[in-house]
């Protein structure tokens, strides 16, 4: 592996798992707090939507994921908390047009053969330069946000009715939460794609739920495993000729099942969420 690191593709792609981990890490606890799983994979993959909508429009596919990932964020999202029945069918209903939507897109751009395995299973060795620099500038919004509005996220997270009854617009920090996955998802999507998505924003932050539940020692260490993970899957793929995003995955659940499997057999004090606090103490 130490070898591969003279090629610059390679040196790009471990700077860009690195950087999709901190993301992944930071915002996958949110995602694995508050159960928000399913929302999570609908975000992810109706970018796929934007895609096609990028390529048929000429201009770039990322900025079109971008944009209509937070749309489809922002949809969800209200979906969710004002439908009183029915919210699973209708983020499974967005998620399944939103891919269809970018398939057609594509179909129907004249002279133009897209290779959607790249964007559906990831191509992080083939992530340029400038995408790196985009990465870390994404990482250091969802950074800047998440120590800005630390207390609020964690209010909602663990109390929500009594953090709208202290006046914190619980409402609208949701859609803030769901746009930032929508980042994250489009970060995500250049190391293991849109499909696999959802495993790199939930596993590492499972593992770490089984052994803390103390949010911001979450955060980094899902962020310290998904690097972990990132790293390992890179170096099985490049020993073994593999698809580096599906290693990734792989490496990543089977280190969920071996961390769940110790948890079962040597049986550990339950972990319990922490007492509920007001917005202003959190």
């Amino acid at each position: 592996m130490l070898e591969a690191l003279r090629y610059e593709f390679m040196r790009n792609a471990l700077a860009a798992g690195v950087l999709v981990s901190v993301a992944c890490g930071i915002i996958g606890t949110y995602v694995v707090v508050n159960r928000i799983v399913f929302l999570a994979g609908g975000i992810s993959h109706a970018a796929y939507g934007g895609i096609g909508l990028g390529i048929f429009l000429g201009t770039s596919p990322v900025v079109g994921a971008v944009s209509f990932s937070l749309a489809a964020a922002l949809a969800m999202g209200v979906v969710s908390r004002r439908a009183r029945q029915g919210v699973d069918i209708a983020i499974g209903i967005m998620w399944a047009m939103g891919m269809a939507l970018g398939i057609i897109l594509i179909d129907i751009t004249p002279g133009y053969s897209a290779d959607l395995m790249s964007y559906l299973f990831g191509s992080i060795l083939a992530v340029p330069g400038s995408d790196i620099a985009l990465m870390g500038v994404l990482d250091a919004v969802i950074i800047l946000l998440v120590v800005v509005l630390y207390k609020e996220f964690l209010a909602i997270s663990f109390d929500e009715e009594f953090s709208s009854v202290l006046g914190v617009p619980v409402e609208r920090l949701y859609l803030v939460l769901l746009s930032l996955i929508a980042l994250t998802a489009v970060m995500a999507m250049r190391v293991v794609g849109l499909i696999l998505t959802i495993a790199l924003l939930t596993v590492p932050a499972a593992i770490s739920r089984q052994f803390t539940v103390h949010l911001g020692r979450m955060m980094v260490l899902s962020s310290v495993l998904g690097a972990a993970f990132t790293l390992t899957g890179l170096w099985l793929s490049y020993g073994f000729d593999l698809t580096p995003g599906a290693t990734i995955v792989m490496v990543s659940g089977a280190a969920f099942a071996a961390t769940s499997l110790w948890r079962a057999v040597r049986p550990h004090k339950p972990l319990s969420p922490p007492p509920p606090q007001s917005a202003g103490n959190c």
